[in-house]
């Protein structure tokens, strides 16, 4: 290590610590030609992840961003902040065990939707309606289908024959017969 007051380049490690997370070595060197001490830190090199978006545009992976999402998907719902925090970093440490450093946009939001899947599944639909920018309601009735399949584990059950929607017949609340109902 060069000392950065002397420039020399020997010296002697005089104490090594651990930083708080343990994301760190911080070292207490002593320059063996002018005797001052300096300290320097050791971190392991990440190389980061890259989302390739539609339009191929490369932008470094945002955990931030990704627990957005998350919190959009889940507003409203039974699901704690520290379960989508725990999530985003199952998701984040899925993407560093990848031999590839680049992840096309559109498989991210697969893990993601794998994910939600089985915590929430109306977060799922709500993530799945504008990952995949469902236009109209047969894309919806296919995401719920979805859900109820990974539900009951099992092929979805056949669809129920659809009824086109006529207008409603107006039918009296009370007819002459029967008594109409006392007010208090």
């Amino acid at each position: 290590m060069r000392c950065p007051f002397c420039g020399h380049l020997e010296d002697k490690v005089v104490d090594s610590r651990e930083s708080r997370e343990g994301e760190a070595i911080r070292r207490r060197r002593e320059c063996l030609a002018c005797s001052r001490r300096f300290t320097s830190y050791e971190r392991v090199e990440e190389v980061p992840i890259v989302v390739v978006k539609k339009d191929g545009r490369r932008e470094p992976f945002d955990r931030a961003k990704l627990l957005k999402g998350l919190l959009a998907a889940c507003q409203k719902r039974p699901v704690s902040l520290a379960r989508l925090e725990d999530l985003a970093t199952d998701i984040q440490a899925k993407l560093l065990e990848r031999p590839d450093r680049e992840i096309r946009a559109r498989d991210l939001g697969e893990v993601v939707m794998d994910e939600l899947k089985g915590l929430d599944q109306v977060a799922y639909v709500r993530f799945a309606s504008v990952y995949r920018d469902f236009k109209d309601l047969p894309d919806f009735v296919k995401a719920l289908e979805e859900v109820l399949i990974h539900r009951e584990g099992g092929s979805p059950a056949p669809a129920a024959p659809r009824v086109p929607l006529t207008p409603a017949v107006e039918t009296p609340l009370f007819s002459e017969e029967a008594p109409r109902p006392k007010r208090k």
